[in-house]
């Protein structure tokens, strides 16, 4: 190696004398970098003259340090190794200190080695400024950029007979990480050292930067393939063959197949009556949300469909994703998101009566079961809250429950409601199609409510679909297994609609496996008290008031009231009186006009005032009470007869549809109330 001119050394060593001695900088003969180093030496403490040498860390603390700086150190030592080659036989060696100054690595010739002893320059001591003065491992460090120092550049006059070129190493957030050095004698100092240095640091970077790529997207690699393995949805990754490359478990499940036994099928053998899927593989149009619905290799498989092309760098197709959702997955989402699901439970079912009593057993021992059950009883008595508090308690409880009122449904609809339809079934059919309440409810219950407003036609149809427990959907021929409980409510009693012909007596006997009779509530006014209770209490949480005092004479009013509304008008009047409460306490005068007035039953005026009873009505009372409403109907049934015999001219046949009975009824009660035609 070319060296640097002698007189340059001697004038530097001038300088640095004069500075240490009388502290002045003659600028002329020292670098600004070197000068203003000198300068941070001296402000540091550091004694230029003193033999005193850099400390040395022991063993453990290295090789902490060593493993903190592991990725530095592999990626170091090989540049080192060249870096060493390239100035063999020149007396120099290699080191790599780390962002502090540490040196962890010496490489080079033993004697040069030997010589660095002298001074410390060995694995495990400390090089930066404050410690060592101007050296080329803490001067680089201090400015962030490379130097050489030289002879008596360095401010510890033990280092004189030194050259050291040094350029920091950062990693790709330009995070300073260490500092390579080449240091031998300085007589052997050259510019072009400093250039050597350099492009070595310019490699090492560049192989941390790929280290850190590789890393990264081993990383990103990581992610996707915890992705693709948790994903709730069936992934199929298809080459550009079309063959099956990938699965993931989800998909595995919706097959039946392990990944091993699919890879290499095409996948166009599997979707093969798919048109969406199809022209997704030939022309790369992607295609979302396509139900399936096919058998292959003897399994069934049903589910959403979508899928995306992969397009390599010239636009090219390169293969395909798939995403499978398993119906069952999106018919439990519909019913959690559309809210098919039971929340009552037999805790919310309050009477004591005896009707109550007995409703209550024969519900708790449907919930026993799966038979179908038949809950009948007036509008408002409470039917939904039974059918929810069954399915609760039975076996399908962790399924869902969907509820369909016949009645609330044009006729020219309810086929699709419960049944569902394919795309372009009739004018008005949503894209892709729409699963009917039997698909929904599959695994849970099915609640038909006011079943008894159901068409004749609609009713062998539905006969049909729970005796082979399948449904095929309007404008399909396709067969979907279904596993569901039916429980049917009417307000209407069906035993008579079967006798005069407008409920089917086989769907009948097909549900009517546990027929369940609700009271009116004014069958059972001894509940009311409690009723009303359950009610306010509910109400009061869900609209965050606070009732303390219920006047008594509230309570009278109710228990003489004949509620032809039932419950749910109870609930209602409840609701009411929260509401128009002034205070904590709810008060006679909140009482609806129509209650708190002079109560009806079936038409028949029953007078009442506060002032009349100092305390509520005893059974006594109650007893009384049945029997004015008894006769009350007895009269009211009289007057509707009389109306509808003269409207209808004395028409056995059409008195007996209009009032919904038999001819033989109507006989009797015409001979019963003295009638003549």
């Amino acid at each position: 190696m070319e060296v640097e001119s002698s007189n340059s050394h001697q004038n530097i060593a001038r300088a640095w004398q004069i500075f240490i001695d009388q502290g002045h900088l003659d600028l002329s003969q020292v670098r600004s970098e070197i000068a203003q180093s000198w300068c941070r030496s001296k402000q540091a403490g550091v004694d230029p003259i003193s033999l005193n040498k850099p400390k040395r860390i022991n063993k453990t603390s290295l090789n902490e340090r060593r493993q903190h700086k592991k990725d530095l150190v592999d990626v170091a030592l090989p540049v080192m190794q060249s870096l060493y080659e390239f100035v063999d036989g020149t007396g120099f060696v290699v080191i790599l200190a780390d962002n502090e100054g540490y040196i962890l690595e010496i490489l080079g010739a033993s004697d040069t080695i030997k010589e660095g002893k002298k001074i410390n320059l060995l694995i495990g001591s400390r090089w930066s400024e404050e410690v060592a003065g101007t050296n080329g491992v803490g001067t680089a460090l201090e400015l962030r950029a490379p130097i050489q120092v030289s002879g008596a550049e360095h401010y510890c006059q033990m280092v004189h007979e030194w050259t050291c070129s040094a350029a920091p190493v950062f990693d790709h957030h330009r995070k300073l990480v260490g500092v390579l050095q080449l240091s031998g004698p300085s007589s052997a100092s050259h510019q072009h050292t400093l250039g050597m240095v350099v492009a070595a640091v310019a490699a090492m970077e560049e192989q941390m930067h790929i280290q850190e790529q590789n890393r990264e997207l081993m990383l990103v690699n990581h992610r996707l393939h915890s992705i693709f393995h948790t994903m709730s949805e069936g992934v199929v990754i298809i080459d550009r063959q079309g063959r099956i490359e990938q699965l993931n478990p989800r998909a595995e499940g919706i097959f039946k197949r392990p990944v091993h036994d699919l890879q290499g099928v095409y996948i166009a053998d599997i979707f093969k009556d798919t048109p969406g899927i199809k022209e997704m593989l030939a022309s790369g149009t992607p295609c979302s949300d396509i139900e399936i619905q096919l058998s292959w290799d003897g399994r069934q498989i049903h589910c959403l469909a979508s899928g995306k092309a992969i397009r390599d760098d010239r636009g090219e197709l390169n293969g395909g994703v798939i995403l499978l959702s398993p119906i069952t997955k999106i018919k439990n989402l519909v019913n959690r998101f559309s809210g098919a699901t039971a929340r009552f439970t037999f805790d919310d079912i309050i009477g004591s009566s005896p009707g109550m009593v007995e409703a209550i057993r024969i519900a708790r021992l449907a919930a026993l079961n799966d038979n179908n059950v038949i809950l009948q009883g007036e509008s408002g008595t409470g039917k939904e809250v039974f059918a929810q508090a069954i399915h609760n308690h039975s076996g399908r409880c962790n399924g869902p429950f969907v509820a369909l009122n016949c009645a609330a449904i044009p006729r020219e609809l309810l086929g699709s409601e419960l049944f569902g339809y394919v795309e372009g079934a009739f004018t008005g059919a949503h894209r892709g199609g729409r699963p009917g309440k039997f698909e929904l409810a599959s695994g849970g219950t099915l609640f038909l409510d006011e079943i008894g407003d159901m068409t004749f036609g609609k009713q062998g149809t539905l006969l049909r679909a729970i005796q082979e427990k399948a449904v095929i959907r309007i404008g399909d021929n396709r067969v979907i297994p279904v596993d569901v409980r039916i429980i049917c409510a009417s307000n209407k009693n069906l035993q008579q609609a079967v006798e005069r012909g407008g409920f089917r007596r086989d769907l009948f006997y097909r549900l009517n496996v546990l027929k369940i009779n609700l009271p009116p509530l004014r069958e059972h006014l001894e509940d009311v008290p409690q009723l009303f209770d359950y009610f306010a209490r509910q109400i009061c949480q869900r609209q965050g008031v606070e009732i303390e005092d219920i006047e008594p004479d509230i309570i009278k009013v109710l228990v003489n009231y004949h509620w032809p509304g039932n419950v749910r008008e109870l609930e209602n009047v409840v609701e009411r009186m929260v509401c128009m409460a002034q205070g904590k306490s709810l008060k006679y005068k909140d009482l609806p006009a129509e209650v708190s007035g002079p109560a009806r039953m079936q038409g028949e005026p029953i007078p009442y005032s506060p002032e009349l009873d100092s305390a509520a009505p005893g059974q006594s009372d109650l007893q009384s009470e049945r029997e004015r409403m008894r006769e009350a109907r007895k009269r009211q049934e009289k007057q509707e007869m009389i109306a509808t015999v003269a409207r209808c001219g004395g028409n056995i046949s059409q008195i007996a549809r209009e009032m919904g009975v038999s001819r033989n009824t109507v006989y009797r009660k015409m001979k019963q109330y003295g009638i003549l035609k």
